[in-house]
């Protein structure tokens, strides 16, 4: 019988190593641990955005995770005089033995590998994950410092985005966001401008179709690089079959939560992230499941 070797510095799970690792972890590491295995990677700063205050405990606390195997780094390369990139964090092994053995299942139906690290790092997609990863921490940031009542609903993957709604249209991300008694549901497509605006464009259509599919129209907003490239797509697109808003990446002020959002018909003022909800009147009030969130 073939012997199964632990690759060169991974460690040797048992059931003992695992009680010990468990018993160590604080709440806030499982939900590390969980947006980790969930949204594939987060940076230093994203996760001080979503949990910590400060850098210093951030670090140390990233560091003891890592000293268990719970998570991993690495750091993207940059061009010449471009800087060093910030840690980029993945789930570890231990860590991924921990979500398996709290949800009853093993590491390999998580969907976790070893080799995941090396995908992540090396993949083309990785700067567009961070983005979208940034969008959502700068929300947790406002909501944590803010005395707005502010809070992010819900963050689903790409990845979980898919398996809901793939066969009809792929966001990068759902979410809610809720703040002062405004509770919003929104599709993100976060544009680096590396598509042309015709693509972009077109993907509108595949969330009419979702609409048309669900009976429920969920806003999509376009997070976009630049204010060049917000005006030339506002300029083509007049009018659209679902609501649509659109705003420039930025982490001034408020960053996404703030009053940067126009709708699409509309002339300004721009509006708050969650004041959004009132710019569709027409629209039913928010479902307590988004839709097709049923087919879960």
């Amino acid at each position: 019988m073939p012997v199964t070797r632990t690759p060169i510095g991974l460690p040797r799970l048992d059931a003992a190593a695992l009680a010990e690792l468990a018993a160590r972890l604080t709440p806030r590491d499982h939900e590390i641990l969980s947006h980790l295995h969930q949204h594939r990677v987060l940076t230093t700063h994203q996760i001080q955005k979503i949990f910590f205050n400060l850098p210093q405990p951030t670090r140390r606390r990233l560091g003891i995770l890592h000293a268990f195997h719970a998570i991993t780094r690495f750091r993207p390369w940059t061009a010449y005089g471009g800087g060093s990139a910030p840690s980029h964090w993945i789930l570890g092994r231990a860590g991924a033995a921990v979500l398996a053995l709290k949800d009853d299942t093993t590491i390999a139906q998580l969907g976790y590998h070893p080799d995941t690290a090396m995908a992540i790092s090396v993949s083309k997609r990785l700067g567009h994950q961070i983005g979208v990863n940034d969008f959502f921490a700068d929300l947790h940031h406002h909501a944590r410092r803010t005395t707005r009542q502010a809070e992010v609903g819900a963050w689903w993957s790409e990845r979980r985005c898919a398996q809901l709604w793939g066969d009809l249209a792929r966001p990068d991300a759902f979410g809610r966001w809720s703040e002062n008694g405004r509770q919003l549901d929104f599709f993100l497509e976060h544009d680096t401008g590396s598509e042309t605006l015709t693509k972009v464009i077109a993907k509108l259509a595949d969330y009419a179709n979702l609409a048309e599919a669900t009976g429920i129209a969920t806003p999509v907003l376009l997070w976009l690089p630049s204010r060049a490239r917000e005006t030339n797509l506002r300029q083509r697109l007049t009018s659209a079959d679902v609501p649509v808003a659109t705003a420039v990446h930025t982490t001034i002020g408020d960053g996404p939560a703030g009053p940067v959002w126009l709708a699409v018909g509309s002339e300004g003022p721009r509006l708050r992230l969650a004041e959004l909800s009132d710019a569709w009147p027409h629209l039913s009030r928010v479902a307590d499941s988004p839709a097709g969130a049923d087919k879960e």
